[in-house]
């Protein structure tokens, strides 16, 4: 199972300037985009920012479902809602690229629910999967913000029982393996396991 890392005190790669300022500059143009949708049903504005995001959601959907129709299918979905709800877009609350795959997360739990042959399964890419995205194919504006993930979880997580609460709590918020948890704890990796397996499927059933 993919590891997250959520810490805030996890090494980063070092800061380019010029690197921040180029994403910056295309955030503020795809917000311009996303703002002409909204106020005159652009559609040009929308054919450059399908252009845009259908590459990286078909990809995204491909990982996650490994079917291309239905990746397809999730890039549809996601456009069309980003097509008729550009005007919810706030540009003062995130990254245009951040509410896109937002959305897109929300409509992959939808294909998700609706494939009876995924129904009992179970894992963290399931309960958080724009941050277990967070890797070198994805830049860092397409995984949603540390604190976007806690105030979704942290209701969530609270129910948990004590033991399978720590054991989440250390794996998703410390960002730590579960054989660095099974070390800490001083309990049987196949205990972590199990517990992380409970815990994540009591969230499923919780967020569901």
């Amino acid at each position: 199972m993919m590891q997250l890392q959520t810490n805030r005190q996890a090494p980063r790669a070092a800061v380019n300037p010029a690197n921040d300022a180029a994403k910056k500059a295309e955030a503020q143009h795809l917000a311009g985009l996303l703002a002409s949708i909204a106020e005159t049903r652009c559609r040009r504005a929308f054919s450059e920012l399908f252009r845009h995001f259908a590459p990286k959601l078909l990809a995204y959907g491909s990982r996650q479902f490994g079917n291309e129709q239905t990746a397809s299918d999730l890039v549809q979905e996601t456009m069309t809602n980003v097509w008729h709800k550009a005007h919810l877009f706030n540009a003062d609350k995130g990254a245009p690229a951040t509410w896109i795959f937002t959305i897109a997360r929300n409509i992959r739990f939808d294909l998700l629910r609706k494939n009876k042959h995924r129904r009992d399964e179970i894992s963290a890419d399931e309960l958080w999967p724009i941050l277990s995205e967070q890797n070198d194919s994805l830049e860092d504006d397409y995984a949603l913000d540390h604190d976007v993930l806690m105030q979704e979880i942290s209701a969530y997580y609270a129910q948990l029982p004590d033991a399978q609460r720590i054991v989440i709590e250390k794996i998703y918020v410390e960002g730590k393996s579960q054989q660095e948890v099974s070390d800490a704890l001083g309990i049987p990796l196949g205990t972590v396991k199990s517990r992380t397996r409970l815990a994540l499927l009591k969230l499923k059933e919780l967020i569901a």
